[in-house]
């Protein structure tokens, strides 16, 4: 399948031409919050939008809520409040959770708008000159207790092509038949129970077969993934059918031009919505003197790009009837359709019982957003696949990659800069061939950014992440900080290693942009760009380093899934009947945990025995009091080549936290984790007395160092 390039050069070689490129999700519905199936998209799309950016080009992102439809007219009824009122409360919280969790469009408006409605009419009406709209009557279930047309939606009973019970009136979620409401069996209406009737109406539709060899071609000519257009076939093989595009009042949307009680369905003006909030910016702009182009974006001869990222469950949409639409009122088509699959977690559909079904708002109380944005991009491919949240392959890979790996560089390396050479890195690289390499690796990573393959990307990264590790663990740079005259090679790996660091915040940064910003700050540097690549920092001053991110723990786990649960009681038994996480995870620990098999009878042990354990001198990177414990503090521990490490300490009597970090301890680094009820354990940190105090190796001792 062939992709648009990573980038356009013009006629003269070498010079570089950026892209125009404008992108959307597809819009959240006006009537709930956001949860975390909304976010895979949102995130997906933000990455994508944020590595074209730092690649140079001219890309826009815009989104909008769908803020019409049956189900917001019923809701603001039965809230007292107008439709109005209830979208524009709506708005405000799903723009509040997109940019927490640092999802920035820049622009986000509603479908419920003069621009969208403005749009729809024009659309509608040329489509009407030309010939494409078609009006009749049909017979439509009706609810006589409501005294309303019901939607499809609110409308449930047997499938008529499989049989399966309890389907909406629109399409079977067993065998994915799709029929007319009137067509379901044992039908009934989901607002008050009662056996719809059917009554007669006129309608409008839009005239999809008109368009069968235009979408035929359109559909295989590289706009879709293969698979999207391999389910397409199945259309085109039962014959392209009208689509309805009015409903009757009462209804909460625009009022069908030329008509007193018609309204546009909600999803002939919703993806219209992408084209208001387009244009929506460009007002703006303009008032701000940028002259955007809506027509440069929009426009039938248009050379920009179009693309829209949207969920598998509404292919359909997007895919024949959107590109219909545009062709026939005489707009461009998009360049491509990216379609992406469900979120799972632990490998079931969320579920409110199972404190799974998770919102945004409870993920950002308990837990970063850029855990969740890593975790969603070390997991996603171009494919439309469903991608899982397994929480337990959630902490390993966060605590692993960002913290084990990628901020590790940093830690190991900083304070020699800081303390032996005033934070100035030094003129020249110890392995000038090293960075290069990493900078070359850029091209493969910008292909994968580009096609959507995250994960591929992210396996890269942190494949790189591990070659700067390994790096620093050869040259080993607290053992050569111990060794008279040897201080231009030390800060000459430090500043190699730093470097390293920097390209990899580069390449993580469309992922981590807060994180991306610490790290800047950190190094003294600009905004980095992808431009930034391929030159090194050298003979420049860094600030003191600080603790980029904190590990991820499973207490703030267990807590986001009880906030989570909607029905306690109904979660009560399935958690009496099987094991815990912690009850499993702590089980792990103790038959893992070492034995002193030769121990005597009083209690003594043998130098065999006490030779097993491993005593390392750590420095305290960070200390911090731990919420609800009247004697530990939570101490991030480096040990040289075996990484960081947590640490819970029973010594928060004896010191202000402030006053452990740089601090040399003696750490019991091969001590089994031991799960608590605050987090992991990681060794034990050696301390002595009532107080207790703990015990310091002699200045001078570096991270990693064994205690003899």
């Amino acid at each position: 399948m062939a992709y648009w390039p990573a980038f356009k050069r013009d006629q003269k070689p070498g010079l570089f031409m950026a892209r125009d490129i404008l992108v959307t999700s597809a819009l959240p519905y006006a009537n709930g919050s956001i949860h975390l199936g909304h976010m895979l998209e949102h995130i997906q799309t933000d990455i994508w939008v944020r590595f074209q950016k730092l690649r140079g080009h001219n890309c826009i992102a815009v989104c909008a809520d769908d803020a019409h439809g049956t189900p917001i007219m019923l809701k603001a009824r039965d809230q007292g409040i107008t439709p109005e009122a209830l979208i524009a409360g709506v708005a405000i919280e799903h723009q509040r959770d997109f940019s927490d969790f640092l999802v920035d469009y820049d622009n986000y408006h509603s479908t419920h708008s003069d621009e969208n409605r403005e749009l729809s009419e024009q659309i509608y009406i040329k489509l009407r000159e030309a010939g494409h709209i078609a009006s009749r009557t049909i017979s439509q279930a009706y609810d006589p207790e409501k005294q309303m047309f019901l939607p499809d939606r609110f409308i449930r009973g047997e499938c008529p092509n499989c049989g399966s019970a309890d389907q909406y009136g629109d399409a079977c979620e067993v065998c994915g038949s799709t029929y007319q409401p009137t067509d379901l069996k044992n039908a009934v209406s989901v607002l008050s129970g009662a056996t719809p009737v059917e009554r007669e109406s006129e309608h409008y539709f839009f005239q999809l077969a008109d368009f069968e060899a235009f979408l035929h071609d359109w559909t295989r000519s590289d706009h879709l993934q293969d698979t999207v257009t391999r389910k397409l076939d199945e259309w085109f093989t039962a014959g392209l059918k009208d689509w309805d595009i009015s409903r009757d009042a009462p209804y909460f949307g625009f009022k069908i031009p030329g008509t007193d009680d018609k309204y546009f369905y909600v999803w002939l003006d919703a993806p219209i919505g992408y084209m208001a909030s387009f244009a929506n910016l460009c007002a703006r702009r303009q008032k701000e003197g940028d002259n955007l182009d809506f027509d440069a974006f929009w426009g039938a001869d248009s050379s920009a790009e179009l693309y829209h990222f949207i969920g598998k469950d509404i292919v359909y949409f997007h895919a024949l009837f959107w590109p219909a639409m545009l062709e026939g009122a005489g707009f461009r088509t998009p360049t491509a359709i990216h379609a992406h699959g469900f979120v799972t977690v632990n490998g079931e559909k969320m579920s409110k019982s199972r404190g799974t079904f998770i919102k945004a708002r409870t993920w950002l109380n308990h837990m970063p957003a850029e855990f969740l944005r890593y975790y969603f991009a070390a997991k996603l491919s171009h494919r439309v696949e469903d991608l899982d949240l397994n929480f337990d392959d959630f902490l390993a890979r966060i605590n692993s990659d960002l913290v084990g790996k990628y901020v590790n560089i940093a830690s190991r390396c900083a304070n020699f800069i800081t303390k032996r050479f005033d934070g100035q890195l030094a003129a020249q690289l110890d392995r000038p061939e090293l960075f290069d390499r990493f900078a070359t690796a850029g091209d493969e990573i910008a292909e994968h950014f580009e096609q959507r393959r995250f994960g591929q990307a992210v396996r890269q990264i942190m494949n790189l992440a591990d070659e700067a590790n390994a790096y620093v663990a050869e040259r080993a740079p607290w053992q050569i900080a111990k060794e008279d005259g040897r201080d231009v090679e030390l800060q000459e790996v430090c500043s190699t290693a730093l470097n390293l660091f920097r390209q990899l915040t580069i390449y993580l940064k469309p992922i981590l942009p807060e994180t991306a910003g610490r790290a800047e700050a950190f190094l003294q540097v600009d905004p980095l760009t992808w431009a930034d690549l391929g030159t090194p920092v050298t003979d420049h001053a860094i600030a003191k380093f600080k603790p980029l991110l904190r590990r991820v723990e499973q207490p703030a786990i267990d807590k986001m899934i009880e906030a989570s649960k909607e029905d306690l009681a109904a979660a009560a038994a399935p958690a009496a009947a099987e094991p815990s996480t912690e009850n499993t995870n702590t089980a792990a620990a103790k038959q893992n945990t070492p034995k002193m098999e030769s121990a005597d009878d009083n209690g003594t042990i043998q130098i065999d025995d006490f030779a097993k354990i491993d005593l390392r001198v750590a420095r305290v990177v960070a200390a911090e009091h731990v919420e609800g414990a009247d004697k530990l503090l939570r101490l991030t521990l480096d040990v040289g080549e075996l990484g960081q490490r947590q640490v819970f300490a029973g010594i928060k009597s004896a010191y202000d936290p402030a006053a452990l970090e740089g601090r040399l301890v003696a750490l019991v680094a091969n001590l089994a984790p031991r799960k608590m009820r605050f987090g992991v354990s990681e060794g034990m940190v050696l301390a002595a007395g009532e107080s207790p105090h703990v015990l310091s190796p002699d200045d001078g001792t570096q991270p990693g160092e064994k205690i003899k």
